[in-house]
């Protein structure tokens, strides 16, 4: 399982960056476009549509919505901070949202159980952080951007496994995921804030006037996010009586189980580095 799970996750990351480093920004955009097209149709079951016809019909209204806010967000032109800004405040406050969720839970479900709730939930997770990616990818360097963005998550992830593991015995949402404890947070938190002092010190001599305190805080809300996404996508399969969103990825599950903590890093970091003054 270990072995079928790094397999997997290998050829994940060479496609990832091939995509970064060979594709020109029309092409991410599609490409990162049907990476979050496969969340959709996961996430149509999770939302409780059953029918093949519907789920179909799901996925494109996202596909739609991606193609209306690359226009609106003018992401193939320069992308106007001024149109991006309010998409990406939108995902934070969405996830804001869903951290007060993941705290009533399971109370909290009288809010979102119904399926048209839980599809406006696919569509608030999956549609921000395609605009926060693609936004990001517009920068200057944007590949190396939006790797840092996943290392974050990957910091803040291993952090908490390792930390989790060694001493965890605190549960920090039993009910949504028992595995996960306070322990694992705040160990995934410094080896976050450990990362940022390193990507501080790395910062190149034109953004110098990004202070040590803005890539700190900058990298702690992202991986904060990263966890809210994570649990959030958990509180939903839990409700919903899946133990995977999908069984595409061997060993991962389906792509929704890897994009889960990505959706919820990406508006954040992303407006984060906007605030900063990037």
């Amino acid at each position: 399982m270990l072995k079928q799970r790094v397999i997997t996750a290998l050829v994940m990351a060479g496609l990832f960056l091939s995509a970064i480093v060979f594709l020109p920004l029309p092409g991410l955009a599609l490409f990162f476009g049907v990476v979050i097209g496969g969340g959709a149709w996961e996430w149509s079951r999770l939302a409780g549509w059953q029918a093949t016809a519907v789920r179909v019909l799901y996925v494109a209204i996202v596909l739609m919505l991606l193609f209306a806010l690359y226009v609106y967000c003018q992401l193939g032109e320069g992308a106007p901070r001024e149109k991006v800004q309010p998409v990406l405040g939108l995902g934070c406050l969405w996830w804001s949202f869903a951290l007060l969720w993941i705290r009533g839970y399971p109370a909290s479900a009288v809010l979102w159980r119904s399926v048209a709730m839980r599809s406006l939930m696919g569509l608030l997770i999956l549609a921000p952080a395609w605009v926060a990616a693609v936004f990001l990818l517009s920068f200057p360097r944007g590949g190396l951007l939006m790797v840092i963005m996943v290392i974050v998550v990957v910091a803040a992830d291993v952090g908490a496994y390792f930390s989790g593991k060694a001493w965890g015995s605190h549960k920090l949402a039993p009910v949504v995921s028992p595995a996960k404890t306070w322990e694992g947070f705040w160990g995934g938190i410094c080896s976050c804030l450990v990362l940022a002092v390193v990507l501080w010190w790395l910062l190149p001599d034109r953004v110098s006037h990004i202070g040590l305190w803005a890539v700190m805080a900058v990298t702690v809300t992202t991986a904060l996010a990263s966890v809210v996404g994570d649990l959030t996508v958990s509180m939903v399969k839990r409700e919903s009586g899946f133990k995977d969103s999908g069984s595409l990825l061997p060993g991962h599950g389906g792509v929704l189980d890897r994009l889960d903590s990505l959706s919820g890093a990406a508006p954040v970091f992303a407006l984060g580095l906007l605030l900063a003054g990037w």
